[in-house]
């Protein structure tokens, strides 16, 4: 299975020069605690997360007034194809030590946003389905049909 299957399609923005309190209200509001920051043919150029916020903007006493989003974001971020199979990304994350990427065409252009949790609930489901098909297949609810 390819990951642009499970991916979010609904991705939120934040543009580079836009300050990080008005990034970080719009997380808020849109409850997503990631924004990909796109160029203008849109390519991701960099990502920002809750966490970008806290320990770049807060823990360094920065002014979330002033200070732009380029200055505290993860510039050039790890992406996935979206046509990439789930495995390869769930080995790029780990060695990327990322819970979040952003997933492109083939021209480069965002598409999604995938992340752990996306990916553990499509598990999830699975084994949900695979403990019915071995439920309905153990000797015991064999002997009571």
């Amino acid at each position: 299975m390819t990951i642009g299957r499970i991916c979010q399609r609904e991705v939120d923005i934040a543009d580079s020069k836009e300050v990080a309190r008005a990034a970080a209200r719009r997380m808020a509001t849109r409850c997503v605690g990631t924004l990909v920051v796109l160029d203008a043919s849109k390519h991701p150029v960099g990502i920002l997360t809750d966490r970008d916020l806290a320990v770049r903007v807060l823990a360094e006493g920065l002014n979330p007034d002033t200070t732009p989003v380029a200055d505290v974001m993860t510039r050039h971020p790890a992406t996935v194809n979206e046509h990439s199979p789930i495995e390869d990304v769930l080995a790029l994350m780990r060695s990327k030590s990322v819970r979040r990427m952003p997933v492109v065409d083939k021209q480069g252009r965002l598409v999604g946003l995938v992340s752990v949790d996306d990916v553990l609930a499509l598990l999830a489901e699975e084994f949900r389905h695979l403990g019915k098909l071995l439920e309905k297949s153990s000797p015991k609810s064999l002997a009571q049909t």
